[in-house]
């Protein structure tokens, strides 16, 4: 079959690498790929740029285009679907195959499975059957045919009578002979240029042929010589993830910090910014209630001392003007009985001329300012600070903490070197270079002796063609006969001459159309045999062969599981590796070629020896994995608020203002200054006096009122000031609210503001941390994926780019298109236009037979007389031979 001619140079291939490689596939054993998509995807990894594998260019463009001898390539196709419409029959096939693998045995034939395969088979040849049934019976009847007419000639039947009847219509009936045999010659000259062109098409593309094979063999030397360069261009690339980890590892402080610092920009400084705003607003708040407090307690206190100077001295101003007042009662003038009701009323208002607040009773607030003071000392105010720049140090944090790991990169550098060695001494492992190079000297030799063929090619193709112009004269033979018969018999043809009278180039016009008869019939069953024969050979190889192969149903048939076997599932890797049970196909090597892929993937040699495996654990060993591991960054814990500032907050919380006696304070403030209103006391003291008689007395009290009057001025009004307003700002009263208030929120906001920083803190060692373990993670995943890129890359390339297949599949191409295109669809064209021919001769042996009457002479004629029996004139017709005088 026509796949094995490219099947032998693979194993020729084989057959000189494959005795070293066979044991060492043997002993590795077959690992299992993974599935990498059912992992999860890695984070981001910068990509490497490991160049182009040297790419090999081939010549071979193993397409074929007819040309417009396609257009009769087209027509025998047709002709071929006409005949045989059924699909390909691929299960037949197989059956036939598999019961009959140890042979075709006769008595196998009657059993009755077989008996339905061949009623099959006929069913399905059905139409190449007909055909050649008719052919073979016009190859048998045409000589019996011929012998026939001859027979009846020779008894002056069949046309054999040298006398012709003179009939009215004779020109209607030599025309139409004439037009039909002209109509026959022309569609036989065109069946013999169809023939003639096939004859030619296979001599021409014989060129083309000599082109394919040298192309395909330049593309295998070239598909040898690459291959090693490229496997070398593929173990080099290994330095490029080694100095890429290298290079990070040295790096590791700006990447892997900067990394960091990003990250936190993006997850943990928005979350940071909220908790350190809140933070400080919270501390913003307090402080300014601290400061609040500050105030209210300085103006309290500042107010407590006015106002117990100043009660103080009221106090002995007030006593002193009652102890005046009431000596002016014991006067004896206010024993009259006029004066002594007045004086009465004023001796019992006496008791009320007393002050009323009494401030020296008030708690002092120093201790409680003293603590606001200290701890307004604190800096609460650098706590948003100290959270952004916790994690703006982070590249010089992770460079001190990664000191280990950059101090140990020689020994890292060491341990990837001896990766590199390993994967060198795994490609070498294999006989590659050398096979390939016995691989080349197969190719020289091998061309050596195609090319040694090519003198004897030409020689059987100028046999060949000297044949098929030798078939071809036949036809031309009898096409010379009848055109040279048309021409003399039309150009000597008289319509005043009697039959018997003809003229010379008439009768040779005739007798050329009864030479082509004779031609005709001596060579027509030959050429119908030549043509039954090309037809049953070149339609079934069409049919079963190059159609099959073509739409690629013959690689079906070959890949058909178990068909040479019963324990061998799979042919093509069962006579390669003799492993039948590898999922490997003809079909399947064919598609991956055809699409210039690598040899690896197409032969799937990962079943042999996966290299994906071997690099997984050779490029990330564990001592590697190891130092990878050791590379841990930890944010350390970080203090926003140290603890003496605590201290001081929860100082501040308990800083005595809750404990001030602030009903107290409100109390003595709502009493007022004295217990009585002086202006009114000194009204009512003046009212009374006045209705004393005019005297000492009445002056005297007058006086007391004009007294009472400079206390009231000189002291209650600057303490009702004192008490009312603090510094023109606020009055007392509402800054010992405000103390109230304070004393009160103060243990919630210290606690929200302690909240507030632990929350920010918690961000920041947790979150951050999350943040920096992520990182790391990352940082150190990407240093894997360098090297997981390197082996995925090598598994692209050898799948993809590393001895490129493309030259099998143009070996097939160009088989077929030899084959089929340029031998077959020839072959084809050419029975088809000689079959025409064949049958164009049955009617040119009619139509010459029936115009050589027309134009050969006669040896007698009819002649006409008159009837004796009757007086009309009536002509009878009888022969008559030729007259000897002149006037005929």
């Amino acid at each position: 079959m026509l796949w094995t001619r490219w099947l032998v140079l693979l194993l020729c291939w084989w057959g000189t690498s494959g005795e070293q490689q066979v044991d060492k596939r043997d002993a590795a054993p077959a690992v299992v790929r993974s599935d990498s998509r059912r992992q999860r995807s890695p984070p981001p990894v910068q990509p490497l740029d490991f160049g182009f594998v040297p790419a090999a260019v081939y010549d071979t463009h193993a397409y074929y285009e007819p040309g417009t001898i396609g257009i009769l390539f087209h027509m025998v196709h047709a002709f071929l679907y006409v005949i045989q419409p059924n699909s390909f029959p691929k299960d037949l096939i197989v059956k036939v195959i598999q019961q009959n693998m140890g042979g075709i045995k006769i008595e196998e034939w009657r059993k009755p499975e077989n008996v339905v395969l061949l009623l099959q088979w006929l069913h399905y040849e059905a139409g190449f059957l007909i055909c050649a049934t008719i052919g073979i019976l016009f190859v048998v009847v045409t000589p019996v045919l011929a012998f026939c007419f001859c027979m009846c000639r020779c008894f002056d039947n069949c046309g054999g009578e040298m006398h012709q009847r003179q009939r009215k219509n004779a020109d209607c009936h030599r025309g139409f002979f004439t037009a039909s045999l002209i109509a026959t010659s022309i569609f036989i000259i065109l069946g013999v240029l169809v023939t003639q062109a096939a004859n030619h098409n296979v001599s021409a593309q014989i060129k083309n042929t000599r082109r394919l094979i040298n192309t395909n063999m330049r593309d295998l030397k070239t598909f040898a010589n690459n291959t090693p360069a490229q496997i070398e261009y593929l173990t080099a690339q290994y330095t490029t993830a080694k100095n890429k980890v290298l290079s990070d590892l040295d790096n590791i402080g700006p990447l892997l910090g900067g990394r960091i610092h990003s990250k936190l920009e993006k997850e943990v400084v928005p979350t940071l910014d909220i908790a350190l705003r809140m933070a400080g607003a919270k501390v913003e708040s307090a402080i300014k209630a601290m400061r609040e407090t500050k105030e209210a307690l300085e103006n309290v206190n500042s107010s407590l001392e006015v106002l117990q100077d100043g009660m103080g001295k009221l106090q002995a101003s007030v006593s002193a003007e009652r102890a005046s007042l009431s000596n002016t009662l014991s006067d004896p003038a206010c024993t009259n009985g006029a004066v002594s009701p007045a004086c009465n009323i004023i001796r019992s208002a006496l008791s009320q001329l007393v002050t009323s607040a009494d401030f020296s009773k008030l708690q002092d607030v120093n201790q409680a300012m003293a603590n606001v003071d200290t701890v307004l000392k604190t800096d609460l105010t650098n706590i948003l600070q100290k959270g952004y720049t916790s994690f703006n140090d982070t590249p010089k944090m992770v460079k001190d903490q990664t000191k280990n790991i950059i101090s140990g990169t020689q020994m890292l550098k060491g341990m990837l070197d001896k990766v590199g060695m390993e994967i060198i001494g795994f490609s070498k492992m294999f006989p590659v270079e050398p096979s390939l190079a016995n691989f080349t000297i197969f190719l020289n030799e091998r061309q050596k002796v195609i090319e040694s063929f090519y003198p004897r090619m030409d020689q059987m193709d100028f046999y060949r063609w000297v044949g098929c112009v030798a078939v071809l004269c036949v036809v031309v033979l009898v096409l010379a006969f009848n055109i040279l018969g048309l021409l003399c018999g039309t150009c000597g043809y008289d319509k005043q001459a009697t039959p018997t009278t003809r003229g010379c180039l008439s009768n040779t016009g005739g007798n050329l159309l009864m030479a082509g008869v004779g031609f005709s019939f001596i060579f027509a069953w030959v050429l119908m045999a030549i043509v039954s024969t090309l037809f049953v050979v070149g339609g079934n190889v069409e049919k079963l062969i190059c159609e099959p192969l073509a739409n690629r149903q013959l690689f079906k048939i070959i890949d058909t599981p178990f068909l040479v076997h019963p324990d061998k599932k799979n042919f093509l890797p069962g006579m390669l590796f003799q492993n039948p049970n590898i999922d490997l196909t003809l079909g399947s090597m064919y598609r991956e070629c055809y699409e210039n892929n690598g040899l690896y993937h197409a032969l799937q040699l990962e079943t042999m020896f996966n290299i994906n495996s071997f690099l997984n654990r050779t490029v990330y060993s564990k001592d590697l994995a190891r130092v990878f591991e050791s590379v841990q960054v930890d944010i350390k814990d970080i203090t926003l608020l140290e603890q003496a500032g605590r201290d001081n907050l929860l100082n501040f919380a308990s800083s005595g203002i809750g404990h001030i006696a602030y009903e107290s304070y409100l109390a003595e403030i709502n009493k007022g200054v004295t217990q009585v209103d002086l202006l009114s006391f000194c009204s009512d003291l003046e009212v009374q006096a006045d209705q004393l008689p005019r005297g000492a007395l009445e002056n005297a009290l007058k006086g007391h009122a004009s007294s009472i009057r400079i206390i009231h001025r000189e002291q209650v009004v600057p303490l009702e000031q004192a008490m009312k307003y603090v510094k023109a700002r606020s009055s007392l009263s509402q800054s010992i609210k405000l103390l109230q208030r304070t004393s009160n929120d103060l243990p919630v906001k210290v606690t929200n503001i302690l909240s507030a920083i632990d929350a920010a803190e918690y961000l920041l060692t947790h979150n951050a941390s999350r943040v920096v373990k992520q990182e790391t993670k990352g940082y150190v995943a990407s240093l894997v994926g360098y090297f997981k890129q390197y082996t995925q890359w090598v598994k692209n390339s050898l799948i993809t780019e590393v001895a490129q297949c493309k030259p099998i599949s143009n070996i097939v191409d160009s088989t077929e298109i030899v084959a089929c295109s340029f031998i077959v669809d020839s072959l084809n064209t050419f029975w088809f236009g000689l079959g025409g021919c064949c049958i164009l001769l049955l009617p040119s042996i009619l139509f010459s037979v029936k115009l050589a009457k027309f134009y050969r002479r006669m040896d007698t004629e009819d002649v006409f007389e008159d009837s004796p029996y009757s007086d009309t004139l009536t002509r009878f017709p009888r022969a008559s031979a030729p007259p000897s005088y002149s006037v005929w």
